[in-house]
């Protein structure tokens, strides 16, 4: 939503400016500098990207324009649904979440957390890491270990299509200037002409720069930035879910470990202590008799 709201007044403020000094807005419209530009830009993201990348690009770039789903809320059903987790498991021992593991879309657990099932790699992360600690024989060291690197993985795999999206961005301005040559090579072709189509040919000459320079700066390397920022939240998530199961795996009770996981979360999402209580279990006796 604030992406959309920064994109409105980017271009709202240069418009409106370039009104104030009774500019005529129909000089800028020129689709021939956009084809230009455009097409150039995309052809140097075709040559140096494959696609799968350019696919995770433009997602990024519509869930750019959604709001952020690691939210207080998000975060709190989480505390909550690795609690109940957790619980089971405390009570009734690893091989009892064996099938919600295996089959976490099938799991009476999961099925109550639609926004966790809907999310692959966070599934996948959990569960992975939840089933090797049923099957034994790893120890926490290298249970975080694996944790540690499957986020790493994770992270350069989002980032590639950031940097594919900021390389666009660097370009553009480039780009622009060679829409402007490309003007100035028609403008030299006309210039025994009248004055009026000279002026014409050399302002859409300089309206090239002027639309390289504003989408590089004031569009897409913003919106690489916010991609970035995005890329960060999802991996701080993760590593409150690393933190959490890795506290568990220790021995400590369930309540501790979502305590533990409850720290790890951003300070301006992070739900208070008595919030995570709420959530989980609906009292702090309930809370203490558990701990």
């Amino acid at each position: 939503m604030f992406a959309i709201i920064g994109i409105v007044v980017v271009f709202g403020a240069i418009v409106a400016g370039y009104l104030m000094e009774k500019g005529n807005l129909m000089v800028l419209v020129q689709p021939a500098e956009l084809i230009i530009i455009g097409g150039a830009a995309l052809g140097t993201l075709f040559i140096a990207n494959p696609m799968h990348i350019i696919k995770a690009m433009v997602g990024g770039v519509l869930g750019v324009l959604k709001p952020s789903p690691f939210s207080k809320a998000r975060y709190l059903d989480t505390l909550k649904m690795m609690f109940e987790f957790l619980n089971k498991v405390r009570k009734e021992g690893l091989l009892s979440v064996e099938n919600d593991v295996e089959k976490p879309k099938e799991s009476a657990i999961f099925k109550k957390y639609p926004t966790f099932l809907h999310d692959h790699h966070v599934m996948d992360f959990v569960c992975d890491t939840l089933r090797m600690a049923i099957t034994g024989g790893v120890e926490p060291f290298d249970m975080d270990q694996m944790m540690e690197r499957d986020m790493e993985v994770h992270h350069h795999g989002v980032a590639a299509p950031i940097s594919a999206l900021s390389t666009v961005a660097d370009a553009l301005p480039g780009l622009g200037i060679v829409a402007a040559v490309l003007g100035v090579v028609i403008t030299m072709g006309a210039i025994g002409g009248p004055p009026e189509e000279v002026g014409h040919k050399v302002a859409a000459a300089l309206v090239g720069t002027f639309l390289g320079i504003l989408l590089c700066y004031g569009l897409v390397g913003p919106l690489a930035a916010n991609m970035t920022k995005g890329a960060d939240e999802k991996n701080e998530y993760l590593g409150v879910l690393r933190v959490l199961m890795l506290s568990f795996l220790k021995g400590n009770a369930p309540i501790i470990a979502i305590e533990i996981g409850r720290r790890a979360i951003p300070a301006h999402v992070r739900p208070s202590f008595t919030e995570m209580e709420k959530a989980c279990k609906g009292g702090g006796a309930t809370a203490a008799a558990a701990a």
